[in-house]
């Protein structure tokens, strides 16, 4: 049984403020690294059998293979859009330079793909839900998105007071054309809204984050979460998501498992789905898109 709430700076290692990957307690198929760079710094990936997208979170990058060098125009946050990234296939090793910070997500993989650069205006937004539920979603490596063999990866953006990941759902067994078994990591940012004035001279951006069980294996996460944070769901009901009021949320997903079929097939808890009825009767959010 695994650990599945992980502090900011609890798993640091070589130079990483973060790391998940095969080693990690009862995990299996994805990986996160969060790096840290200033300037003439530099990060080392060997070659393994992953696949991984280098995604910057915040400033500019430079990523080195043997064969290419690609640079990332990257954002100045999480908050401010969609940014670009670089693909890299399995056994390909990289060296990621530049300033400010980045994540590099990864899933088991075997086949051939060459390196590849995608742009911000490749990754389609969306808004999902509505009302206390609406959020936006950045869907910058999901299939028919990113050229990838297993891995599936977003960002979900919630403003304050509201809850995603919601209804609760799952993807956990493998059913043909109704669900698909994706482990999923969590990696969390947070703010304090920025309209609010005068600044408050303390504060704690916090949010919460709820994973229970969908079967006979035991789970039970409700994690208050802070920028930095993890949070792994091996299987199970995950969600939802709640962005504590006063603190807008942010989050990465990282998902791939062991299935031959690379989708986003989910089953929603059958209590709740129902709250879905509830969307076509409320309007978006007014606050999203994120600018």
């Amino acid at each position: 049984m695994g650990k599945w709430h992980y502090p900011h700076g609890s798993t640091t290692s070589q130079g990483w403020t973060q790391v998940i990957d095969a080693q990690t307690p009862g995990w299996r198929h994805t990986g996160l690294r969060i790096g840290e760079l200033a300037v003439g710094d530099s990060l080392r990936l060997a070659a393994e059998p992953v696949e991984r997208i280098v995604l910057p979170l915040a400033g500019s990058f430079s990523v080195e293979t043997a064969a290419d060098t690609f640079q990332l125009t990257g954002r100045p946050s999480v908050w401010s859009g969609p940014t670009d990234l670089v693909y890299a296939g399995p056994d390909t090793a990289l060296t990621i330079s530049g300033t400010g910070q980045f994540a590099v997500c990864s899933a088991a993989a075997t086949g051939h793909r060459e390196a590849y650069h995608q742009p911000a205006s490749a990754t389609p937004v969306e808004f999902r839900g509505s009302g206390n539920m609406s959020r936006e979603v950045r869907n910058f490596g999901t299939p028919g998105v990113c050229d990838a063999e297993a891995i599936i990866a977003c960002e979900v953006l919630t403003p304050n007071g509201n809850w995603s990941s919601y209804p609760p759902h799952k993807h956990d067994q493998e059913l043909t054309g109704v669900e698909t078994e994706l482990e999923e990591i969590y990696y969390f940012q947070l703010r304090t809204i920025p309209d609010h004035s005068p600044a408050p001279e303390r504060c704690d951006p916090l949010g919460y984050q709820r994973v229970s069980a969908s079967d006979d294996r035991s789970i039970d996460v409700l994690a208050e979460v802070r920028s930095g944070d993890v949070v792994l769901v091996p299987f199970g009901w995950h969600g939802p998501s709640m962005a504590a009021p006063g603190y807008d949320m942010y989050y990465l997903n990282v998902m791939a498992g062991p299935g031959r079929e690379r989708a986003w097939r989910i089953t929603d808890h059958p209590d709740q789905t129902w709250l879905r009825t509830i969307w076509p009767q409320q309007q978006l959010d007014p606050r999203l898109p994120f600018k």
